[in-house]
């Protein structure tokens, strides 16, 4: 969850550190700190909040050195004070983590009986105490971090700096992902290959195990069983200017704006030119063998994942099994012959759907990958990885991530049904055709923007919240709830349209706004008897609809956004943008923090 940086440079370290935690800020907002090696001598800063407070201590209290390590926290163990923010440092070493570190309270049972006390209430100070042991001890200090290591049980992501070493940087990963970035005469550090994109586009991404040896004119890498393991450098392309806002707000507010962009580039990357057929990377996936579908997410990704349940067993005829992630290796499912695994993840180190993907490594015929960063440890881990192609997304709350997420498996559910002969060549060229329309359909439905604008500065004054979907759409519902939730902070929950007479409409009175996703398709009529049932009972009913769907069921409501028209199979992603746009405007209207929202960080690699 959290942002590491480091810098072994030629220039001063403390404005390079900062700049780079800015990259990295979505990842954890709770404290930030540096520290550096000026001359011989480690000193380091850090403040609670967002990194503009430890931005105004440095220009107060500036850090003088060309050698330095920062952290942007999200809290795991102990409260989000000055005491606990990284950079933890005792005596000559400092250390930044992003993990947790499970075994941390033996850990300071073996410090406490060689009469080491700590100060923190954090797991990672624990390795800072351990790592001046073994320094005490008379070891070197890659030593001593080797040791500290190997004593180590849980996820981390670490650097280390020793005082008197202005040429070195220790880095090491289990877990939690880093990177190492190549610079001329210079080296970086990075748990994400976006803080590095301003410095160089050359990285070494460590892999499970992995201990790093930096200096600023080589890197020497150990495998975890201690073998020199140096791997090749890899071209990253990023652009640096991804992580600004480009004139928006907010980063939320670029990302849904950029939503036609990115699916159209992510159909031109699967579809064929004359619009016939998909294209998968290699080595592909021969569906005809595949009995069972296993899906396994977390979030967003979660809720795109029962979308695709649809798609593959309603077009492809394919059985799906969809689990949450954390969840789902502790049920330790039996798996079955032919079944396939998909996970899904905007990161692709999502720790709960990388370990659900570890455990089925080995059990599932295949394994298969949806993620937006290609080199990411799911990604590298499957047999098949496709790329989503939203690019950089760093709003917490997912939104291009989310839509390029559905677009790339409704094209898979669509070479599968292909593949199997579900779909008629014909079928098929007409959905690839409908689909290749889509960004010119999303970039009319922006047009809501005003619309929902003023919708939510209504939805602002509610204390809760309901949504309803049926089929496909449902999806959709727990999607707009959980956006709602996540920057707004006002309670929201989804409900099948069915399931609506089974409990939740005990819910509804004039105070509570029922927000119904519902186009014209076969389902309509059943969803807009639920709606009149809300409203029999003095509901507030927000009815999202297209302009057939307002002109059947528009009598009544409270208000309507009316959509554009669109294929029945595609609705659940042109739908995500109306929730979107809802949550982002309610947001704004109760003053919250739309892209950091409090207690989130965007990517969760701590279980």
């Amino acid at each position: 969850m959290c942002g590491i940086v480091g810098v072994l440079g030629q220039h001063e370290a403390a404005p390079i550190l900062m700049e780079a935690l800015k990259r990295l800020e979505y990842r954890g907002y709770d404290s930030a700190g540096i520290a550096t090696i000026n001359g011989k001598t480690l000193d380091r800063r850090r403040t609670i909040g967002k990194l503009v407070n430890l931005s105004d201590m440095l220009v107060h209290h500036p850090l003088a050195g060309k050698s330095g390590i920062g952290h942007t926290r999200w809290a795991t163990h102990g409260a989000p004070n000055v005491n606990n923010a990284h950079p933890h440092s005792t005596g000559g070493v400092a250390v930044v983590h992003n993990g947790i570190i499970e075994n941390f309270r033996e850990l300071r049972s073996f410090l406490a009986d060689n009469g080491i006390a700590y100060d923190t209430d954090t797991d990672t100070e624990t390795v800072a105490l351990l790592a001046q042991y073994y320094c005490d001890q008379g070891m070197t200090p890659v030593d001593a971090a080797q040791a500290t290591i190997a004593r180590l049980e849980g996820a981390y992501a670490l650097c280390f700096l020793f005082e008197g070493e202005d040429d070195l940087i220790i880095a090491a990963r289990k877990g939690s992902p880093l990177a190492i970035g190549y610079g001329d005469g210079e080296m970086f550090v990075g748990s994400d290959a976006i803080a590095l994109a301003p410095m160089t586009d050359q990285v070494t991404y460590l892999e499970e195990g992995d201990f790093a040896i930096v200096t600023r004119t080589s890197l020497e890498i150990r495998d975890a069983a201690g073998k020199i393991a140096n791997r090749n450098p890899k071209t990253i392309q990023i652009d640096a200017s991804s992580a600004d806002k480009a004139g928006y707000k907010h980063f939320m507010a670029k990302e849904i704006a950029e939503q036609p962009t990115v699916l159209q580039g992510a159909l031109a990357h699967y579809i064929n030119d004359n619009a016939t057929a998909v294209t998968l990377p290699d080595p592909g996936v021969d569906f005809t063998k595949i009995e069972r579908l296993t899906m396994v997410a977390c979030g967003t990704a979660f809720y795109a994942c029962l979308v695709a349940k649809y798609w593959f067993e309603q077009v492809a005829g394919i059985p799906v099994e969809v689990d949450v992630a954390s969840e789902f290796r502790y049920r330790e499912p039996p798996v079955t012959n032919g079944t396939v695994a998909l996970f899904v993840s905007q990161s692709g180190e999502t720790a709960d759907t990388l370990a659900a993907l570890r455990y089925m490594s080995g059990k599932a015929d295949s394994i298969l990958s949806v993620v937006n960063v290609p080199e990411s440890s799911i990604a590298r881990e499957s047999d098949l990885a496709m790329p989503i192609l939203a690019g950089t997304e760093i709003g917490v709350a997912s939104t291009k991530a989310f839509t390029c997420q559905l677009t790339t498996l409704a094209l898979l559910a669509l070479k599968a049904a292909s593949d199997m002969g579900r779909i008629s060549d014909a079928e098929l060229a007409k959905k690839l055709v409908a689909l290749r329309a889509l960004p010119g359909v999303m970039n009319a439905a922006l047009a809501i923007e005003d619309k929902t604008r003023d919708v939510a500065a209504k939805l602002s004054e509610a204390r809760d919240i309901l949504f309803l979907g049926r089929g496909s759409m449902y999806p959709l519902a727990l999607e707009g709830a959980l956006k709602l939730k996540e920057i707004s902070y006002i309670h929201a929950e989804a409900y099948a349209s069915g399931e609506l007479k089974h409990g939740p409409i005990a819910l509804v009175d004039k105070h509570v706004p029922v927000i119904v996703m519902a186009p014209r398709d076969r389902l309509f009529e059943k969803t807009v008897s639920n709606m009149q049932e809300v409203m029999a009972r003095g509901g507030k009913v927000l009815l999202i609809t297209d302009k057939q769907g307002a002109q059947e069921a528009g009598d009544g409501v409270w208000d309507i956004i009316t959509m554009p028209e669109i294929d029945d199979f595609l609705a659940p992603i042109l739908y995500a943008v109306p929730a979107q746009l809802l949550a982002y405007h309610t947001a704004i209207a109760k003053g919250t923090d739309v892209d950091q929202p409090r207690n989130l960080a965007k990517s969760v690699t701590v279980e």
